[in-house]
């Protein structure tokens, strides 16, 4: 223990500075608020649906959910069941075993019903395809409004994702 603190002594406090106030930021997140209110009238509520996927797409799903994307601060938020749900997140390709279940999360969801299929798997089967096992992307069971591709994509590329469904969704 002691060393660690005599380490510590020698070295000092080792971080970079915090990055400068960006006012284009704050108004970024106004814009986006206005959207989600022009469209939905409320909050987003997302239903994250994991259809068969290695997990890799959770992981940058449940990054969106710190401090640095903020997805609460911008009224975007996950919920636990479709009937509470504007919009399905679904990764990985669509195992068959998750087909009904998928069906039935998409008949339970409210209209306006949004869809975006995350990752290479979400989108086209990816690695997995069409076999035995798999239906392959999300849009062979569902009508997909945003694929979001990569493998796993960037928080930033599903949160372009998202917000490229929701001004997709708003009335003319």
């Amino acid at each position: 223990m002691w060393k660690i603190l005599r380490q510590i002594g020698r070295a000092g406090i080792r971080s970079e500075a915090a990055p400068p106030y960006d006012d284009a930021l704050r108004v970024e997140a106004e814009q986006i608020q206005r959207d989600l209110l022009a469209t939905l009238g409320r909050a987003l509520a997302i239903r994250q649906v994991d259809a068969g996927s290695c997990n890799g797409c959770e992981l940058e799903i449940h990054a969106l959910d710190n401090p640095y994307y903020n997805l609460e601060g911008l009224g975007i938020r996950f919920v636990a069941s479709p009937r509470h749900a504007d919009l399905l997140l679904v990764t990985g390709p669509v195992s068959r075993n998750m087909e009904l279940a998928l069906s039935r999360t998409y008949e339970a969801t409210p209209a306006p019903k949004l869809v975006v299929a995350v990752g290479d798997c979400g989108c086209d089967g990816g690695i997995f395809g069409t076999s035995y096992a798999t239906c392959g992307g999300v849009a062979s069971v569902l009508p997909v409004d945003v694929a979001v591709p990569g493998c796993p994509p960037a928080p930033i590329e599903i949160l372009r994702g998202i917000l490229t469904a929701v001004r997709r969704g708003q009335p003319k």
